[in-house]
This record gives C-alpha cells, sequence and structure tokens, in this order.
C-alpha cells in the first residue's frame, strides 16, 4: 500500500506550465524533475527528504530520463529542439544536441550508448514528428525515422535490443531496432491515446496507459493484447516496480495515483493526489512514488510497502 511520507516543497513557477517527468538515480538517492514553467530542471535528494536546488537554460524541459553505470541524466528540451545530457557528479555542464521538433519521451540502450529522442512534431508542419537517435559518447544525432502522429512516451526492451515508441494518433507503438537505427514493426493499439508506457523485460510485457482511459497489458514480441483495465481519466507517466511487481499511473484528473498488481493484471488501489498532477517519479531501490502537485508546488512522497 501507498503511505504518504510527508511533503517537499519546489520553486513556485515562473511561465506557463507546471512539472513534466521525473527520473531518479539510485545511488545517490537524487531525483531529476522537469520543471517546464521554470525551463529547469528541479534537483531534490530523496534520503535527506529536501529540495537541493535546479539546473537552468533548458527551454520548455518536457522529461528527465537518468541512466547508471555509466551516469548519465537526459533532458527533452521541447523549446529548442534539444536534448540535454550531463553527469549527476557535473550537473552544471550540460550538453546539448539538436533532435527532431519538439522532444518528448526519453529511452536509452546502455550497451550501444544511443539515446532515442521521441519527438511529437509541430502540428502546422505536416510530417515533422519523428525519433532521433543519438549517439551519447560522439554527442552526436545518428537518425532520424519519421513516425505517423505525435509521440508520447518510450522505453528500451533490453532483451530485444529496441525502442517502444508510443504514438498517440493513429494510436501505435513503433518497435525501433536500436542497432541498425530503422523501425522493426508497428503495433496498432486498439485503444486511442497511448500515453504512459513500461515494460517488464522479464515476463516479456509491455504496459500501456491510454486516453480512452484503459490500462493495457502487451505482449512485448509480439504487441498483442493480453488484459485490458479502466482507469479514472487521461494518463500520463507509468512506472513498473520489478520488485513489487506493482505498477504506477498518474492521472492529473482527477489527480489520482492508480496502482495496479502485473500477476495477474488488476488494480490493487487508488491513492488521492492533487488537481493537475500527471506525474511521478519513482525510486526502485527504496520504493518512494513522488507525486509532483502543481497547485502547490511541492513533491509528495508516498512509500509502497509490502
Amino acid at each position: 500500500m501507498l503511505s504518504l511520507e510527508g511533503f517537499i516543497d519546489l520553486p513556485e513557477h515562473k511561465g506557463r506550465g507546471a512539472f513534466d517527468h521525473a527520473a531518479v538515480h539510485t545511488a545517490s538517492g537524487r531525483c531529476y524533475v522537469a520543471h517546464t514553467a521554470n525551463d529547469a530542471i528541479d534537483v531534490i535528494d530523496l534520503v535527506a527528504r529536501k529540495y537541493v536546488g535546479s539546473i537552468p537554460g533548458l527551454p520548455a524541459v518536457a522529461g528527465a530520463l537518468v541512466a547508471e553505470s555509466p551516469d548519465f541524466v537526459f533532458t527533452s528540451n521541447r523549446g529548442e529542439d534539444t536534448v540535454g545530457i550531463f553527469s549527476p557528479t557535473t550537473e552544471a555542464h550540460v550538453q546539448k544536441v539538436g533532435v527532431g521538433a519538439k522532444p518528448n519521451g526519453l529511452a536509452y540502450d546502455p550497451a550501444k550508448q544511443r539515446l532515442l529522442a521521441a519527438n511529437i512534431g509541430d502540428p502546422a508542419a505536416p510530417g515533422s514528428p519523428t525519433v532521433s537517435l543519438v549517439d551519447v559518447a560522439a554527442c552526436t544525432r545518428i537518425a532520424d525515422l519519421p513516425v505517423a502522429g505525435a509521440t508520447r512516451w518510450t522505453v528500451y526492451d533490453s532483451a530485444a535490443g529496441v525502442f517502444h515508441v508510443n504514438i498517440s494518433n493513429p494510436p501505435q507503438i513503433v518497435v525501433v531496432d536500436s542497432a541498425h537505427a530503422k523501425i522493426q514493426r508497428i503495433v496498432d493499439i486498439p485503444h486511442t491515446g497511448p500515453h504512459g508506457l513500461d515494460i517488464d523485460v522479464a515476463r516479456r510485457r509491455l504496459y500501456c496507459a491510454c486516453d480512452a482511459g484503459v490500462f493495457v497489458e502487451l505482449d512485448a514480441d509480439t504487441g498483442g493484447e493480453l488484459a485490458a483495465e479502466k482507469i479514472a481519466g487521461k494518463p500520463d507517466v507509468v512506472f513498473f516496480n520489478v520488485a513489487l511487481g506493482r505498477l504506477y499511473v498518474a492521472i492529473g484528473d482527477p489527480g489520482v495515483i492508480e496502482v495496479f498488481d502485473v500477476n495477474p493484471f488488476r488494480r490493487r488501489e487508488m491513492v488521492a493526489t492533487e488537481a493537475g498532477a500527471h506525474t511521478l517519479a519513482f525510486d526502485a531501490s527504496r520504493n518512494i512514488v513522488g507525486a509532483f502537485l502543481p497547485e502547490t508546488h511541492r513533491m509528495a512522497v508516498y512509500v509502497d510497502r509490502k
């Protein structure tokens, strides 16, 4: 069960927007959250339970992704069509690489040091939704692959060596071969607006939360639908807790976290957060789930207990 442990105050919003995708560096216990309204990444110490500072200069930052061993933090900077790359130990120095229009979701292949940026595109520019592949070691873009519509989130599948990328409309998951930088296959999703996405690599399951108010379990190798459950509204981020076999889905309206078991796939509980709280962070080593509360500029800290 999710137990509320307290709140961490964060900077107030300076502009339009609020918080977006977040990620945790488990070795240090630091959480990096996109503070879109401030063109910055806010840094939170989950061990000390406090805000420690912000990394500015990231226009309309939409997401953060953490890789460990080697350590990287990646950001998708929607306002300037770049991704940011920095080390948790040298947060002041951010290397930027140009990608496609309005990057959003991020996923990383550590074996090949390849970052995928899922680019929403410009609605006024037909054909602009793409995925970009970046060679992180060389800090260069190596490929742009067109997709059929605006992208949402993406995950890397280490067992298959592919990226799974959610496409909002038409509802699809595009599977991208990391080694050959090409689209391997396209999976049609029978529900409107695939959005949040995570993967159970060992059991070969994808978990896709859709704007239609449906949470879907898919076969990661074939894309076949295995189960579907209703959720409270339009979702955003999804995180999978491998150790506990649980999933966390953030829904901004009405402002809840829905918790699901994976074996079997079914709802476990629903926890109220705050209106507009559409994004989460997850610390796998401490079983911490953080909900970002846009109206009160805080992070609500929950611990999932067996």
